[in-house]
């Protein structure tokens, strides 16, 4: 069983968090990819061979911790302002009309975080509308991983043995163009409707499940309290031990650990997972770093999941600096996610003979414990294929 690293019984306040941020060591020198050609090509365009850096340094602000739902109000919802603020105006006329069906989200804090005047950013890539996700294209599909055959209940997903899935809510923080969900329906299936009851019977009536994941849309852009209501209801169900939490809000809203969410997790009386979801080791900034070290003190194992994505990771050195990265915040990498083929989401696929290549190259450079299982996940299988 994989535990928590580095654990600590410091106490979890708001200052913790603060000196965390001053005092975080900075990991690692920029640089780009081997072999990167130049930046000098057509925006937008997703090449994978475009130069970018591997290992951005890791900034060390003075640092006040915002009221997370004011970040999530302000987040910028305009692709025009979000090219304005990456100094990118010029490439506004090559936008989709109306989000091609997908609403731009992003914090504006994440937003500080990509590269300024370059149409080739990897974060800017993992959230901007493109006009490519208005092609049609052979395989790809609404529901790609068979989400809807697999309910059980209202808002319960149940696909594998021993561990059952609650949308918990249909938003995330930032919308990923690459998202399996962008066309899930959202307001039919919400476990958390009703104060949660009928998808805590379902969990009630099957004792076989050990393990509650919250999923969504991203669970952490439910208030504390709503959480609370959630595991107050757990409580009368013995036969689950586990409670595994999958949020990006980690990563593009760090502020959302906050003491009251760090007293809830703390005081639970189940074992605690929180997989984060990073792609790119620019993602991970002294923010991110601080609230993964939070997390961690408040008992949490962390994991991380990725999903490899042309023109963003598909290049083994920014996945092998992922790796270090997350692995110096104390998470240790899980899967490596090949593509799961969303409508819209085409211009993003790696083919599988350069994601296996991309592992072999990992293996060869890092421990074995820094290297992510690299899965796919197919409707009606029992657990994700090992590729």
């Amino acid at each position: 069983m994989i535990t928590a690293i580095g654990q600590s019984t410091q106490p979890i306040t708001s200052n913790t968090l603060e000196k965390s941020i001053r005092d975080f060591p900075e990991h690692a020198e920029s640089g780009t990819c081997p072999d990167s050609a130049s930046t000098d090509q057509t925006p937008l365009a997703f090449d994978s061979r475009a130069a970018r850096p591997c290992a951005a340094k890791i900034p060390n602000p003075e640092f006040s911790l915002p009221d997370w739902r004011q970040s999530l109000r302000d987040a910028v919802t305009d692709p025009r302002e979000l090219l304005a603020l990456v100094g990118l105006s010029q490439l506004a006329d090559r936008l989709p009309d109306n989000d091609a069906g997908f609403p731009l989200k992003v914090p504006r804090g994440f937003v500080a975080r990509m590269r300024q005047g370059d149409p080739h950013d990897p974060l800017l890539l993992q959230v901007l509308p493109q006009l490519t996700e208005l092609n049609d294209a052979q395989g790809f599909v609404d529901d790609a991983v068979g989400d809807l055959a697999a309910l059980a209940g209202h808002g319960v997903l149940h696909k594998y043995a021993g561990r059952a899935l609650l949308i918990a809510a249909g938003s995330c923080a930032a919308n990923c163009r690459y998202c399996f969900r962008r066309h899930f329906p959202y307001a039919e299936e919400l476990a958390a409707s009703h104060a949660w009851r009928e998808a805590v019977a379902c969990l009630a009536a099957d004792t076989s499940i050990r393990e509650v994941i919250l999923s969504g849309g991203d669970p952490l852009v439910l208030s504390t309290q709503k959480l609370t209501e959630l595991t107050e209801a757990l409580r009368t169900t013995p036969h689950i031990d586990r409670l595994r939490i999958h949020s990006r809000l980690p990563v593009v809203l760090p502020e959302r650990i906050d003491d009251a969410f760090l007293a809830w997790l703390s005081g639970l009386p189940l074992q605690r997972v929180v997989v984060i979801h990073a792609n790119h080791p620019d993602e991970l900034d002294a923010s991110v770093g601080a609230a993964c070290t939070r997390l961690r003190e408040a008992g949490a194992t962390l994991l991380n999941q990725s999903v490899l994505l042309r023109g963003v990771n598909d290049d083994d050195a920014a996945l092998a600096e992922l790796s270090e990265r997350l692995f110096a915040f104390g998470v240790l990498p899980y899967y490596l996610h090949q593509l799961d083929r969303v409508r819209g989401t085409a211009h993003f696929e790696v083919p599988d003979v350069r994601a296996r290549e991309l592992v072999g190259m990992l293996r060869a450079r890092l421990p074995g414990y820094l290297v992510p299982r690299l899965v796919r996940e197919v409707p009606g299988e029992r657990a994700k294929r090992p590729l």
